[in-house]
Parts: structure tokens; sequence; C-alpha cells
């Protein structure tokens, strides 16, 4: 009776210890080095008719790589080791649902899908080289026009910069 209770204590040791051990490297987020850790983000361009916009995604990417925190943002490319150029190059809206039913007119669009998207540039300030060269970077919402249109995409700009946001920081801190 001894041994066996010997015997399995022994063996959960074991296997304790061989879990354990194979955990012990295990390392949360991306496990790729970036090239830099420094980032100078110069005030967003457009190319777009689009009020408030530039303001708008520069403000949200700068907060979007203060929350990820793997590099630090600095106020000018001279002290940054890479620089990143935006410039919004598109705006669009599409129709992604009509109104139904006998009261007003079935044939006026209900729900939009709007499209905002940017180029970068992601440049090494050390070695003089681009890392990437006008990336595109698209992202997408959904709105309803149920309250005007112009105010149902006024209201969806500040989450349609910050989807944007979220792509670009992903496009240069995701080492692959």
């Amino acid at each position: 009776m001894k041994s066996v209770v010997q015997f399995r204590l022994s063996a959960f040791i074991l296997l304790a210890t061989l879990l354990l051990a194979g955990c012990a490297h295990y390392q949360l987020g991306t496990g790729g080095k970036l090239a830099f850790t420094t980032l100078y983000v110069e005030p967003v361009g457009t190319k777009v008719l689009l009020p408030q916009a530039q303001a708008l995604v520069s403000s949200q990417l700068r907060s979007a790589f203060n929350r990820d925190g793997r590099v630090t943002l600095v106020n000018s490319p001279e002290a940054a080791d890479a620089t990143l150029k935006v410039v919004l190059s598109d705006f669009r809206r599409e129709v992604a649902a009509q109104r139904t039913g006998t009261t007003g007119d079935s044939g006026l669009a209900r729900k939009f899908t709007i499209t905002l998207g940017a180029t970068a540039t992601l440049t090494d300030n050390r070695a003089h080289r681009a890392l990437f060269t006008d990336r595109p970077v698209n992202a997408h919402r959904d709105t309803f026009t149920d309250g005007g249109q112009i105010q149902s995409e006024y209201q969806s700009l500040p989450l349609l910069a910050d989807a944007l946001a979220d792509k670009l920081t992903h496009a240069v801190l995701d080492v692959w």
C-alpha cells in the first residue's frame, strides 16, 4: 500500500515537473525583435476631403502606440530610430442596406459601409532606408442613416480613425 502511494506521488511530481519545464520558456506577445525602439510619427497628411480626419487619426495613432508600449514615441525625427509617415488616401461610402417597407422611399440607403484608407511609409533613420513604402491600410465601419447621413458619418469618424490607427500600429510593430 505504501509503495503504491509512493509510486503515485513520484509519478505526480514527475508529471508536474515536465509540465512546468515545458512552460518555462513561454513568452507572452510576439517573439520577434523590432529593428527600432524609438519612433517619430509625422503629422498625418491627407489627399481626401474629410474635415478633422487628420487630427483624429494623428491622435488615435499616437494613443495606439502608447497603449502598445513596444516603442517609445519621440517628438522629432532626429531623436528617433524610425519615422512613420501616414497619408490619408481614400474615403468612400458604399450602400450596405436599403430602406424597406411602405413608408418613405424604399430606394434610399439605410446603412452605409464607410472606408478610410491610408498609405504608410516606415523609414529606418539610422540606416537611411525604408522598411516599407506606401503600404496600404484600410479600416471599415458600418453606419446607419436613421438620424441623417452626415450626422451618422460624423459620429462614426472617431471609431473609424481608431480602427485605422490599430491597423497602422500592427503594420508597424508586428514582426514576421
